[in-house]
């Protein structure tokens, strides 16, 4: 196993000022999570809060960025961990004076290398009228032009099994490893360029009750 192999992922939800308490809100009822109290030195970080388990999805207020999705891998030895994953292709953003590690993937998805300890996948939630969810996947979705260099780095990085879907040739995954609270799914997309990013993958009992539970809190369809 390598120094970079995680035992455990977080997904945080980075939302521009702006939107961070509109966001938090939305998040928190689709999950069912109450939201931590906040902390960092400038109050921009809280933990959404399953019912049973340990948690995996955080939140953080950027001050001058727009929204996006970054991944905290959680290894023994973050220092460690980036100096290898430099090898890999990575790049080093900051080193916090708190332990953690800012990176950025060749295709430039931030991700970070942290130490907490978590080891107990939440269950499903159940809803008013019997179907469940559970936020499941993360999609990395790929520029064509950067596809082959982030599934070389991501395999490499995690050390996981990359498996083709055999429904579309677009799609790789990861295989997870038991216990761990979200799969990565590579997506190759159709434009030739630009920056690396990401979206989640809920899975639910019953598609279009959950997805009318998300319009409810807010949600709008873009595709059926």
């Amino acid at each position: 196993m390598s120094v970079t192999t995680p035992f455990w992922i977080s997904v945080f939800l980075d939302f521009a000022a702006g939107d961070f308490e509109r966001g938090v809100t939305f998040w928190a009822g689709v999950t069912g999570c109450r939201v931590s109290s906040r902390r960092g030195d400038d109050g921009e970080f809280a933990t959404l809060v399953p019912p049973d388990g340990d948690d995996f999805l955080r939140v953080q207020e950027l001050r001058e960025a727009p929204g996006r999705l970054h991944l905290d891998l959680h290894v023994p030895d973050p220092g460690a961990a980036a100096h290898e994953a430099v090898t890999l292709g990575a790049m080093v953003v900051t080193r916090h004076r708190h332990g953690y590690v800012v990176l950025s993937s060749p295709g430039g998805l931030t991700f970070c290398f942290v130490r907490h300890r978590s080891t107990q996948r939440p269950r499903p939630r159940s809803w008013p009228g019997g179907h469940r969810s559970l936020v499941d996947q993360v999609c990395l979705d790929i520029p064509a032009g950067r596809h082959e260099a982030e599934l070389a780095f991501w395999t490499a990085l995690t050390g996981w099994e990359l498996r083709h879907s055999p429904w579309a040739d677009e799609f790789h995954s990861l295989v997870r490893p038991p216990g761990m609270p979200v799969r990565l799914l590579l997506q190759r997309l159709g434009e030739p360029e630009g920056t690396v990013r990401a979206h989640l993958d809920i899975s639910t009992t019953d598609r279009a009750a959950e997805t009318e539970r998300h319009r409810a809190l807010g949600a709008r369809v873009q595709h059926e």
